[in-house]
């Protein structure tokens, strides 16, 4: 199930999970861009559409979800211009699939984790990190599910890292993505989550919660990728999107959402 981002930030900020499929029979206009985006950048992306769209004149259509769902969709023909995965592998196996524009593959950031409670939570994350949720007080700890989400498979080789995945698997709560997963501990749905740092710098939860940077060393990194599809009619476009991303200004964005950024962006 696919988020529009109107309705991610409802579910953020209101602690509704609001889904909705994509409407695959409704054809967008000539010159508007449609991008399937990984729901760790909701908030990132709704910046940068916001601004790509004043720059250019084209408008964006932004359909938020999991990176194995949105896979699952191209491989059935969704009509998506553009395809930003939180997982490399998913436009990497759609590249060696010859659904993708030739050479447009771009590894845009690397995602982190982080172990999130709200503000007013008994759980000392500061102190005790991932082992805080051995506390009874963390009854349900929402991530998002491992089958299909990036963040998900991530949360899980963390929790493996700290041998805890045992001990807390009975607690567990799977999101359909990394969002649906932030959304169950911000509604009080489950007092813990392993969510995405994107979205834990975002306006609907910083100053909500307390989180603990999960060190990058205890999982497999989160490569995110994206490719132009061999389908779109759009292309020009579509690297024109690309190109505002790699600018200064995209790439001062991604960073202040917690994203680390390849080459030499990432210099200091």
């Amino acid at each position: 199930m696919i988020l529009t981002r109107q309705k991610l930030l409802a579910s953020l900020v209101l602690g509704a999970a609001l889904f909705a499929p994509i409407t695959r029979g409704t054809q967008a206009p000539s010159d508007e861009l449609t991008i399937a985006a990984a729901a760790d950048l909701s908030y990132a992306f709704e910046e940068a559409t916001a601004a790509f769209e004043k720059q250019t004149g084209h408008k964006v259509r932004l359909s938020l979800g999991s990176s194995g769902n949105f896979f699952s969709q191209i491989l059935n023909g969704a009509p998506f211009d553009l395809f930003f995965s939180a997982d490399i592998e998913y436009p990497e196996k759609l590249e060696a699939s010859g659904l993708t524009e030739p050479g447009s593959l771009y590894k845009y950031a690397t995602g982190r984790i982080v172990l999130w409670v709200p503000a007013d939570s008994p759980l000392d994350v500061t102190k005790l990190g991932l082992n805080a949720l051995l506390d009874p007080a963390a009854a349900k700890i929402s991530i998002a599910n491992p089958q299909h989400a990036p963040y998900g498979r991530a949360a899980v080789a963390a929790l493996n890292h700290a041998d805890l995945y045992e001990k807390i698997a009975s607690k567990l709560v799977l999101g359909e993505n990394i969002s649906q997963a932030a959304q169950f501990v911000v509604s009080g749905n489950a007092q813990a989550g392993i969510i995405a740092l994107s979205l834990a710098v975002s306006p609907a939860m910083r100053d909500k919660g307390r989180y603990f940077v999960i060190p990058q060393q205890d999982y497999p990194p989160i490569e995110q990728a994206a490719v132009i599809l061999k389908s779109s009619t759009r292309k020009e476009i579509a690297k024109a999107f690309l190109t505002y991303l790699k600018s200064d200004e995209g790439t001062a964005l991604m960073k202040r959402y917690g994203f680390m950024l390849p080459g030499p962006a990432t210099k200091k």
